[in-house]
């Protein structure tokens, strides 16, 4: 299955979460269409189980084929599934570019690190599902820091998570340690993923 490409506001609205990040694709709570508002139908257990699988796979804009093929990787590390599946996830370059304000979303920072602005430890590197590790530095190429998309990103942005250390006048940043639950999206109940490639 190919990546999505439609409507991202449309598909926020449907699913019922900001994929974006920012709220903006919500300002009008019931999906979209003609019939959209009061259309929202009690869910069957497959179909929490789906929708809460397609909140988090267009979340990180993957296909399902790598989605499915991370959930396997992540089932066989020790500890809990549905945890170690959000930690793999969040661990892949194209997110924690995103996540260090480089760009505003994640499909921008897919798109930064496909064209080569993007570094890991001083060097270049062009594959937005890399897996970072503990300890890489993250960083932005020097002929890339000019770039306006990358100065409006940083100028933007709110904050970075705990678990990266961000050099301002480098500008890169460490992946120190495995984020916790906690500090990862609330609207997400990955135990529903589980469940649903469980069956």
């Amino acid at each position: 299955m190919a990546r999505y490409t439609g409507p991202k506001f449309k598909l926020s609205r449907r699913l019922g979460i900001s994929l974006s990040g920012t709220g903006k694709d919500l300002k009008r709570p019931f999906p979209p269409g003609q019939h959209g508002p009061g259309q929202r139908k009690k869910l069957s257990g497959y179909g929490v189980q789906l929708q809460e699988k397609q909140k988090l796979r267009h979340m990180y804009g993957m296909n399902e084929k790598q989605f499915r093929n991370l959930f396997d990787k992540a089932n066989k590390l020790k500890g809990i599934a549905g945890e170690n599946f959000m930690f793999l996830l969040e661990s892949r370059l194209d997110n924690l570019v995103y996540r260090l304000g480089f760009s505003n979303s994640r499909a921008g920072a897919r798109q930064l690190v496909a064209h080569g602005h993007i570094t890991v430890n001083g060097k270049k590197l062009d594959i937005a599902s890399y897996t970072v590790s503990l300890g890489d530095v993250i960083g932005l190429r020097e002929r890339s820091r000019s770039l306006k998309a990358i100065k409006e990103a940083l100028e933007g942005r709110v904050h970075v998570p705990n678990y990266l250390e961000y050099n301002e006048a480098a500008l890169e940043g460490k992946y120190i340690r495995l984020p916790e639950r906690a500090e990862l999206s609330q609207e997400i109940d990955e135990k529903q993923i589980v469940e649903f490639y469980s069956r």
